[in-house]
């Protein structure tokens, strides 16, 4: 068994071409550290509708130039069998450690094997590379990006030339032509021959972000606004100079790139802890600013912090607000301003959404969680999702995009603002008006993932009949599939003024459970009393799925 780990390592070891991981992985081999060597061997990363993401190491099983190129083969023989024998694919990465390395690997695959690529200039958020693709005509994108994962991380994340993310079949195809890569030594990859683009497709991504606001729209509020030691600020500077808000106030120590996110134990603004600074420097900054922004590292999320309080001077503080919250207010935003189009959400996301199109005469479209799927609905004008996630320009990036829904939201901030109100009096308008909908997330990281797939059997094996006193009056085990939605692993209970579904994440070893109460509200006198029962609600269906799954 050992002899065979070794000599599984000494084949690897012989195709990396990454000085780094072989120096790595031969100091493993010498020091025989069986343990460690089957954990890097113990099977492949598996390439899936996120693409690829894993921790950065030797072997097959971590991120690495080795496990990249296969991707890139496999993805450039997929788009040969498409038909896209000469087509253009553009390569786009983030600041993290090996990005620039596997985005030029990308490249010289691609082009070794007769396609034409074109790499983005620096480090740009996601979005950039999003857009690129429809702006360029390229038939597939890449983006080398781990997102908001920890330090040690990096991913590869796929999108067709439609711009929006890769979705089953393809997906399938593109791993299936992956593992029929017989060596790396077989994958021409020539030092030279792809384009390296200069700011042009950045200029017109800025000049296209203008699209989402109001002509002769209000641009008043002020911002404190921090990258999250990603590749945001200057995009997002140059957005909102262009849209002739206040320059924002920037938390300095997150401000530029740093691969190794020092200020934070998770570079995710939802993460306890990762917004602490951008409170301090809002509540250090005069004249006081209506809002923070926050960006998640490569830029595609957005995360929206308001003053719980009328003075910031007299001890009011800081609070997050949700992203189902953000969600509900660009609905409501782009409705007042008239939009048309389809407003579409993902399963887990507040049903808030689809009483405010509903409304307005909207069609709503619920979808599989990821903007892979809220991307592809029909007729899209709106999409979003809790997990900081925002579309709000489909025509130009098919995409959750954190620098367009930053200007938009500050855009609503700056419109309330001339009227003397707040994004929080429009929450409890919007409560008043369709019922107060109140989410939350029980959310377990784990570092075995057995203890997820335990948790899914325990609750399909011995369901639960009510949750917090409320009877479950529904229940779909999503792998089945619905009329409207495809197969995924998940459960969704529905109850009486509630909804609870369970999953596991796509991208982290975490299961995840959403959660939603609607208590229905009268008038604004009555929102402090209907606040405290759903967050006693939430509470109590919290406590009681913990303990139906065992976790």
């Amino acid at each position: 068994m050992h002899d065979e780990l070794i000599a599984q390592a000494q084949a690897w070891l012989t195709e990396d071409p990454d000085p780094e991981t072989r120096t790595e992985l031969a100091r493993l081999i010498d020091a025989k550290d069986h343990t460690e060597l089957a954990a890097r061997f113990s099977g492949t990363l598996q390439f899936g509708t996120a693409g690829l993401r894993g921790e950065l190491g030797a072997g097959p099983m971590r991120m690495n130039s080795s496990v990249v190129i296969r991707a890139a083969a496999g993805l450039a023989a997929y788009l040969k069998k498409q038909g896209h024998h000469d087509g253009l694919v553009v390569i786009g990465f983030d600041a993290r450690h090996k990005s620039h390395d596997f985005a030029r690997d990308t490249a010289a695959v691609m082009t070794g094997a007769g396609l034409r690529a074109a790499v983005l200039p620096r480090p740009l958020p996601t979005p950039v590379l999003a857009f690129a693709i429809r702006h360029l005509g390229a038939v597939a994108g890449v983006e080398v990006t781990a997102s908001h994962n920890p330090p040690r991380d990096n991913g590869y994340k796929v999108y067709l030339g439609d711009g929006s993310q890769i979705v089953p079949p393809a997906d399938i195809d593109i791993a299936a032509e992956i593992a029929a890569v017989p060596s790396l030594t077989t994958v021409r990859r020539p030092t030279e021959g792809w384009d390296t683009l200069d700011d042009s497709v950045l200029d017109a991504y800025l000049a296209r972000t203008d699209a989402v606001l109001a002509k002769d729209s209000p641009r008043t509020a002020r911002t404190v606004y921090t990258a999250m030691h990603g590749v945001g600020k200057d995009v997002l500077l140059a957005a909102f100079a262009r849209a002739g808000f206040p320059e924002p106030a920037l938390v300095t120590e997150q401000a530029d790139p740093d691969p190794d996110f020092p200020t934070v134990a998770f570079p995710n603004p939802e993460e306890p802890g990762a917004m602490d600074l951008a409170f301090a420097k809002a509540r250090a900054t005069t004249p006081a600013p209506d809002l923070i922004i926050a960006n998640d590292p490569d830029a595609d999320r957005c995360a929206v912090a308001v003053r719980d309080g009328q003075d910031a001077q007299d001890g009011a503080d800081w609070r997050m607000l949700r992203g189902d919250e953000v969600g509900a207010l660009l609905a409501a935003h782009l409705v007042r301003r008239g939009a048309t189009g389809t407003f579409a959400e993902s399963i887990v996301s507040s049903s808030l959404l689809g009483r405010i199109a509903e409304k307005a005469g909207l069609p709503h479209v619920e979808t599989l969680t990821g903007f892979k799927w809220i991307a592809r609905a029909e007729g899209l004008r709106y999409g979003y999702e809790e997990a900081l996630g925002y579309c709000v320009d489909p025509d130009g990036v098919r995409d959750k995009d954190g620098i367009t829904a930053a200007l938009l939201i500050t855009e609503l901030a700056s419109q309330l603002k001339e009227e003397g109100r707040t994004l929080l009096d429009l929450l409890d308008d919007l409560a008043v008006e369709h019922g107060l909908h109140a989410t939350d997330q029980l959310s377990v990281r784990v570092e075995d993932l057995s203890v997820i797939a335990a948790a899914m059997r325990r609750l399909r094996e011995q369901p639960p009949t009510e949750l917090a006193g409320l009877p479950i009056t529904r229940t779909d085990d999503l792998t089945q599939g619905t009329d409207t939605l495809p197969p995924t692993d998940g459960l969704r209970y529905t109850l009486d003024g509630a909804r609870v579904i369970v999953r596991p994440s796509g991208t982290e070893p975490k299961l995840k459970c959403y959660l939603e109460v609607v208590v229905p509200v009268a008038t604004h006198a009555e929102l402090p009393e209907a606040r405290a029962q759903a967050t006693d609600l939430l509470e109590s269906i919290k406590r009681d799925l913990s303990t139906a799954a065992g976790i």
